[in-house]
């Protein structure tokens, strides 16, 4: 008996000691570049010899969980040297990483391959369409858990589609005086550039969109206080690309609302589980987007999942926001495999939405996809015209974007832009944060739609003018007054910003070619006497619903012709204008000027404001880093 005792004794201490050696081992940091000790978020963090891994966040912090004490971490950050640190049993571990110019300047060709023909109505957009052919990474390559491909998973031929950007040119403002677009809040371009970045190569052209990375970030602008949801804020001075010329700032912000005071929530889930979302940085990814949505759902609010890859279904039945394990639990079971039908899948979640309709609460679908549909209903014009159909029900459509490789942008943007929603993309968990976390409301709750904004120019004081970006979103000038065009959707919380690089009507020392038309015949275009003795520089008039209405209502403000020095402006100006100037560089645009990558980062460094988030220093570090890779 005493030997059985001792014996299993032994055999247990023997399986507590076993049970030690597997226990996990979570370490938490903090990532600074060393010759700064700036913060660095976005780092890839990568437990060695496994396929764990996480992201910094936008303070530089890190939290990841290895299956060993005694591992190896391996921090590898686009233009910096890959560091591996040996654990040795520590619970924090803070980095500091060192800048590799030399490494950068070798890491990516990019080539120009034959146009994507089949994707535009002729060859002249087709020839300005981007594939990017081949990668030549020669530093360590984070696995696929970060969104780097390693090198063995790296593809050659890339598939992603991008509707082609032809940029705004400069009208002239006496046969021109009206400029009208659309609101635009989505921000998946940037995400989307940034995630080329820190890849190691150039977004392709026509990726980059400058209203969405202007409009990626929040501006400090003051909050409503009348009845209307939304407060109007302008602002002039130099134009920092071009010293001649004028810049114009125009934002609206809207009323934030607390979540706990939001409309109750009838959300369906529709889920992309083709094949082609069978990788890390897809479906696993969206995954965990999506439990961390789940983390701000109240009991009011109502949840249901459908899904579709051949054939579409439903997973989740409509289910109260109190039961959370019972809606992981069906979002764990998710797989991927098959192919993809979106159309159909579209018809169920918005069917689904409709049966569970919430009078005066948020009915919305949110669709989770790398846009590659490829069954039913797939094309471009025909997902417009289902879309459009839908929109008539009341249920407002939210685009979340996942994957590279075969990532169809211009399925998308289409989608979101016509369902009345928002479109934002994915690439890592501090992103899924930045969405579905911090920017709740603003994602998912609309305070007003079919935004549209229409500005008169006084040819007195303005030459000619060009709205920087806002391309794809462009309306007629009836446009403005027709209640039923379709327009922009504004969230809770949310910015949103523009910017007109303007001639003054009596600049000497432009060189900017502005292009005209012939004297009219029968007509003539004259300046009014009242226009010269007038200080205002414009008249911006703007137009919205309520979410529940389809007549819009008016709003007019005026801006009085008086610039003020760059130095004098708002950091919203200023690191507007960074941004577009970023935006101009990475498009190569012929309305760059004098931009450079120097002085955007000076610009944007000194209007980082209290940048609470990081989300500024992060931009500041990818201009710093697409310097390097240009060789600039």
């Amino acid at each position: 008996m005493g030997k059985f005792i001792i014996t299993f004794t032994l055999v247990v201490y023997a399986f507590l000691g076993m049970y030690e050696v597997k226990q996990d081992h979570k370490i938490t940091g903090t990532i600074t570049d060393a010759e700064n000790s700036s913060p660095l978020p976005g780092v890839n963090i990568l437990a060695k010899g496994t396929s764990i891994g996480t992201t910094s966040d936008a303070k530089g912090n890190y939290e990841i969980t290895i299956p060993q004490s005694n591992g190896v971490v391996v921090f590898s950050y686009i233009g910096y040297k890959t560091l591996e640190v040996k654990v040795n049993n520590r619970q924090v571990i803070d980095v500091k990483l060192t800048p590799d110019v030399q490494a950068l300047q070798e890491v990516v060709t990019i080539h120009r391959a034959r146009p994507m023909a089949k994707k535009f109505k002729n060859e002249e957009k087709a020839a300005d369409a981007y594939m990017i052919m081949e990668s030549e990474i020669t530093m360590a390559a984070p696995t696929a858990p970060m969104g780097v491909m390693a090198d063995e998973d790296r593809i050659s031929h890339n598939t992603e589609e991008y509707e082609a950007v032809e940029e705004n040119g400069f009208r002239e403002a006496l046969k021109n005086p009206l400029s009208t677009f659309s609101i635009d809040v989505d921000a998946a371009s940037y995400s989307n550039m940034r995630r080329f970045l820190n890849q190691g190569q150039m977004p392709p052209k026509d990726a980059v969109r400058i209203e969405e990375m202007v409009n990626y970030f929040t501006y400090d602008y003051p909050q409503p206080t009348g009845k209307d949801p939304f407060s109007i804020t302008t602002e002039m001075s130099d134009c920092p690309w071009n010293k001649n010329h004028r810049l114009v700032h125009i934002g609206l912000q809207g009323k934030e609302i607390p979540t706990q005071n939001l409309p109750p929530s009838n959300l369906v889930f529709l889920v992309d589980v083709s094949g082609s979302m069978d990788s890390p940085e897809k479906l696993p990814l969206l995954k965990s987007a999506f439990s961390m949505l789940l983390g701000q759902l109240r009991p009011q609010d109502r949840v249901a999942i459908v899904v579709y890859a051949g054939a579409a279904g439903l997973v989740l039945p409509s289910t109260s926001g109190s039961h959370k394990e019972e809606i992981l639990d069906a979002l764990d079971r998710l797989q991927a495999g098959g192919s993809t039908a979106g159309g159909a899948g579209i018809e169920l979640a918005y069917k689904i939405a409709k049966e569970n309709f919430i009078k005066e609460g948020n009915n919305r679908v949110i669709l989770a996809t790398d846009g590659d549909f490829n069954v039913g209903v797939s094309s471009n014009a025909a997902m417009e015209r289902l879309i459009e159909q839908k929109r008539e029900t009341g249920i407002f459509l939210t685009v979340l974007g996942f994957g590279m490789g075969n990532y169809k942008d211009s399925k998308m943007e289409i989608l979101a832009d016509k369902g009345n929603g928002n479109y934002a993309y994915i690439d890592n968990m501090m992103e899924a944060r930045k969405v579905l976390v911090n920017e709740f409301g603003g994602t998912l709750f609309t305070i007003a739609k079919d935004v549209k904004i229409q500005v008169e120019f006084n040819p007195a004081k303005v030459k000619a003018y060009r709205l920087v970006g806002y391309e794809n979103r462009a309306l007629k000038n009836e446009d403005f007054n027709n209640d039923k065009k379709d327009a922009g959707e504004l969230g809770a919380g949310h910015t949103v910003t523009a910017l007109y690089e303007l001639i003054p009507a009596d600049a000497t020392n432009t060189d900017q070619e502005v292009p005209g038309t012939d004297e009219l015949k029968y007509q003539k275009n004259k300046i009014a006497p009242s226009a010269f003795t007038s200080k205002e520089l414009m008249t911006l008039k703007l137009r919205y619903k309520q979410p529940d209405s389809e007549t819009s209502q008016l709003l007019t403000k005026s801006l009085v012709n008086e610039p003020v020095a760059l130095s004098k402006t708002s950091d919203n100006f200023r690191f507007s204008a960074a941004v577009a100037g970023f935006g101009m560089l990475l498009r190569n645009s012929e309305f760059k000027g004098q931009a450079n990558y120097t002085d955007i980062v000076n610009l944007a460094e000194g209007a980082k404001g209290a940048d609470k988030e990081g989300y500024r220093t992060e931009f500041i570090n990818l201009v710093k880093s697409c310097q390097w890779i240009t060789k600039k």
